[in-house]
């Protein structure tokens, strides 16, 4: 009975707690905040135990939310890649100082290589490059297309302004030393350029198919001769041993298929070089303070470049209108040359060195100081050491202005000799 009362009372004691695993959490205090859920585990590494998070790419347009008009918008939101590009220009300045107007011989010289390919693609929808007809339709184009002469006048002198332009710019550069460390390719380029235009005017000065055209081309590509495997050039170019009809073709396509492919790809190649590098200011000017500030390239520089485009677009006119080629006689291959025969003026101070040069292997002597010549003048960014070291080079100097006056004196000389006949 007792033991019975004593099971009793003992099922109404609460049975003691059972001692916890090692390890496991305790159990939380009444009243207690709930314990945070766990948190979420780290997603499981890549086969090989490599984690590699998510990546995170750029807006490919980060100028979408930039206000602008509608109109700029739309173009922007196509031609996003360009806005670097303005941004730069506009960043980019030109120092100004009293040297400063030959700056803008060389945006001049472009100017006349554009209106070159705009008056040339309009002459093409006339001109028909044949012995038979060349002459044919130069006549009609002066003659019966609508402005057709004007069109004319203005590609040819044009062709003259552009080299003319091209020489101004190519020595201006020369003395002020702008080609000097880092802009030796700038002016390896320019240098490029300028033979490159002279063969446009070579090429070009066939295509009328006139007496003089005529006999001029066969006294220019009668030089080559003389020098080692010349004679296989002159057949190239000429299509034959004879100046002829075929020579006319080969001109023509030199002239509007590979002399402008060659030349649009320096050309954006020395283009791009102009826009990286800038502009440069001649040695000295920038630790002396002669330079009196400095100008934005975009508008400012562009705006007064564009005032000398117009100013050398209003003397193109005038030229052409006051001043007009001649048609002159249709070649005739059997025919005698006429009386004064030469190059165009930019070859004048090379055509008397050959004329001075009447001793045996005279014309050979001239072509090898010409290839000389050619050479150190391309070369000179990577001769002239001092200028790289930012140091006045007077040898260079010296160099340079006597080939300006090689040829000053023989372009006169051809021209006066010449303007008496």
């Amino acid at each position: 009975m007792a033991e019975n009362n004593q099971n009793a009372g003992a099922g109404n004691v609460p049975p003691k707690p059972k001692p916890a695993a090692p390890g496991a959490a305790k159990p939380a205090a009444p009243g207690a905040p709930k314990p945070a859920a766990p948190a979420a585990a780290k997603p499981a590494a890549a086969q090989g135990g490599v984690y590699k998070p998510p990546v995170e790419r750029a807006d490919p347009n980060p100028f979408k939310d930039a206000k602008v008009s509608p109109v700029a918008a739309w173009f922007q939101e196509r031609f996003y890649v360009l806005e670097p590009v303005i941004a730069y220009l506009k960043k980019k300045e030109v120092p100004k100082h009293r040297l400063s107007f030959w700056y803008y011989f060389g945006g001049l010289t472009l100017f006349f290589f554009m209106i070159q390919v705009l008056t040339g693609l309009l002459l093409l929808q006339y001109y028909k490059p044949t012995g038979s007809e060349a002459f044919s339709s130069f006549v009609f184009i002066q003659k019966e297309v609508p402005f057709g002469w004007l069109i004319r006048q203005i590609h040819a002198w044009s062709a003259n302004l552009m080299v003319g332009m091209a020489f101004i710019h190519m020595f201006s550069t020369f003395f002020m030393k702008s080609y000097r460390k880092p802009r030796e390719l700038m002016w390896v380029s320019g240098f490029v350029l300028l033979v490159l235009s002279l063969g446009f005017g070579f090429t070009g000065y066939l295509l009328p198919w006139n007496e003089l055209a005529f006999f001029a081309t066969q006294v220019g590509t009668e030089v080559p001769k003389v020098m080692p495997g010349g004679a296989i050039l002159v057949d190239i170019l000429r299509g034959g041993e004879e100046v002829s009809p075929e020579t006319l073709t080969r001109m023509f396509s030199l002239h509007v298929v590979l002399l402008p492919g060659l030349l649009l790809l320096v050309l954006t190649a020395h283009l791009m070089l102009v826009q990286v590098l800038g502009t440069s200011a001649p040695i000295g000017y920038k630790e002396s303070g002669m330079i009196k500030g400095y100008e934005k390239f975009f508008p400012t520089f562009l705006a007064k470049d564009a005032i000398g485009w117009l100013l050398g677009f209003g003397l193109l006119v005038y030229l052409s209108a006051v001043f007009p080629w001649e048609i002159g006689v249709q070649a005739d291959p059997l025919g005698s040359a006429p009386v004064g025969i030469k190059p165009e003026w930019y070859f004048w101070a090379q055509f008397q060195l050959l004329k001075d040069f009447t001793f045996e292997g005279g014309e050979l002597f001239a072509i090898i100081l010409f290839t000389i010549g050619a050479v150190v003048w391309g070369a000179v960014p990577f001769l002239d050491r001092k200028a790289s070291k930012e140091e006045k080079s007077p040898m260079f100097t010296i160099l340079g202005l006597l080939v300006l006056a090689f040829l000053i004196i023989n372009t006169y000389r051809v021209y006066a000799e010449y303007s008496a006949l």
